[in-house]
Formats: C-alpha cells, sequence, structure tokens
C-alpha cells in the first residue's frame, strides 16, 4: 500500500495535460486550481476503484475488470460517463491490437530475412568444423616445430 497519501495523487504533469487538452487556448489555470482538480481527480479514481474492487470481490474475484469499473460507475451513479468510457477502452483496445499485430509482422519479415539469406551448405560447414578441429589439435605441434627451427637456426649462427 502506499506509504504517505501524497502516493495516491495522480502525477501532475498528466493533470496539466489534461486540462490544457480539455480547455481552448489563451486561458490558463492557476496552481491553486490545478493542485485542486488534481485532488478531486485522484480522489475519483481512488473511490472508483475501491468500488470496483468491492464489486469483484462480491463476486468472488481477486481481479477488477473493466465490466467490474462499469458497474461501479453504475452504482456511484456516474452512468453518463459509462459510454464515453466504454468507447475509450475499446479504442485502447484496438491501439493494442494493432501493436501487436505489428510487432508479429517484424518478427515475421525478420524470420524471412534470416531465411533468405544463403546459408553455407552443410557439408561445407562440417568440412569447415573439422579443419578448425584439426587446427586446434596442431597448434602445440605447430608452436614446437617453430621452437626446434628456431634451435637450429641458433646452432647454425
Amino acid at each position: 500500500m502506499a506509504e504517505r497519501p501524497e502516493d495516491l495523487n495522480l502525477p501532475n504533469a498528466v493533470i496539466t495535460r489534461i486540462i490544457k487538452d480539455s480547455l481552448p487556448d489563451g486561458v490558463a489555470v492557476a496552481k491553486e486550481a490545478r493542485s485542486a482538480i488534481a485532488k478531486a481527480a485522484s480522489v475519483f479514481v481512488l473511490y472508483t476503484t475501491s468500488t470496483a474492487n468491492s464489486l469483484a470481490q462480491k463476486n468472488k474475484k481477486k481481479t477488477v475488470s473493466a465490466q467490474d469499473v462499469f458497474n461501479a460507475m453504475k452504482e456511484m451513479e456516474f452512468e453518463k460517463f459509462i459510454e464515453p468510457l466504454q468507447e475509450s477502452l475499446e479504442v485502447h483496445r484496438k491501439s493494442q491490437q494493432n501493436k501487436k499485430e505489428q510487432k508479429e509482422a517484424k518478427a515475421k519479415a525478420k524470420k524471412a530475412e534470416e531465411e533468405k539469406t544463403p546459408d553455407m551448405p552443410e557439408e561445407e560447414s562440417s568440412e569447415l568444423l573439422g579443419r578448425i578441429k584439426k587446427l586446434k589439435r596442431n597448434k602445440g605441434k605447430i608452436k614446437l616445430n617453430l621452437g626446434k627451427k628456431m634451435k637450429r637456426r641458433k646452432r647454425a649462427a
């Protein structure tokens, strides 16, 4: 739960943006008025959440659903907000669906691009791996041979 009552307030930036979007250009809102609107909005959201949670618990559910919020609005006698809220929810769901489809399309395109990339035939890749393993095994022998050659050169000199 929240440690302080102020933690339950909505962010001031969000409230300010909503106020600016709601009012015509050139209208100024005093700082005290913004603060009062922010507190009122926070109380409204908390009350709605609490009512929706109570309704969900009555129905023996642990998760508050959109329908619980709509029912809470009705119980709180805010029926006129239900229709705009349902429309906003539908817009949000469509937006989320579009994001999901775009993500899936991007993943499919990436996979298709990877499949288009010419890979090395399996014969060549296994042959190449064999060569690499052989080089690793012979690495110590090569060093020994170089050491012997260096000793011979020193003797010869």
